[in-house]
């Protein structure tokens, strides 16, 4: 169950993913907290950056560790709206987040709990604790409109 400080990260994380759906990328945010601070946030960019490592997670551990002038994030935990996928999950682990909470799972490419349980996996040097299901409402709500838009769905064919 998510708690006041989890939402409000949550909240800004949702921030950060309607700017990646201003831009036409898929709206997926994230922030960086360390000791209660933000330290660094980001959003899908991918398309406009020509990367495909672009996605909110690594834009926002790369400004955590520009923040902090250290590639290792120990203490640090993630927001992101959607579950991270396995690059992501790659770029977690070898930064040393702590923690990482998302909103919505993703059952096509999120390997905390959806695709496969990464996180799970005791062979690999460095854990993370995980956990979804924070403002999954929202976050999955925001996904599902963009989606729906390109594809030329109205909101009232989605309630069909």
């Amino acid at each position: 169950m998510a708690d006041d400080t989890d939402s409000y990260f949550m909240g800004l994380a949702l921030e950060q993913a309607r700017q990646a759906d201003a831009a036409g990328e898929v709206p997926v945010g994230a922030v960086v907290v360390k000791d209660g601070a933000v330290i660094g946030s980001g959003f899908n960019q991918p398309i406009r950056l020509n990367d495909p490592s672009a996605h909110a997670e690594v834009m926002a551990l790369r400004a955590a560790a520009r923040h902090l002038g250290n590639y290792r994030l120990a203490g640090c935990s993630l927001y992101v709206t959607l579950e991270p996928c396995a690059m992501c999950s790659g770029a977690i682990f070898h930064s040393r987040i702590s923690h990482v909470i998302y909103g919505a799972a993703d059952p096509k490419t999120g390997v905390v709990e959806s695709v496969m349980k990464l996180f799970d996996e005791h062979r690999l040097n460095h854990h993370a604790s995980a956990r979804g299901g924070v403002l999954a409402d929202a976050c999955g709500s925001l996904l599902q409109a963009f989606f729906a838009r390109r594809r030329g769905f109205s909101k009232s064919q989605l309630a069909d």
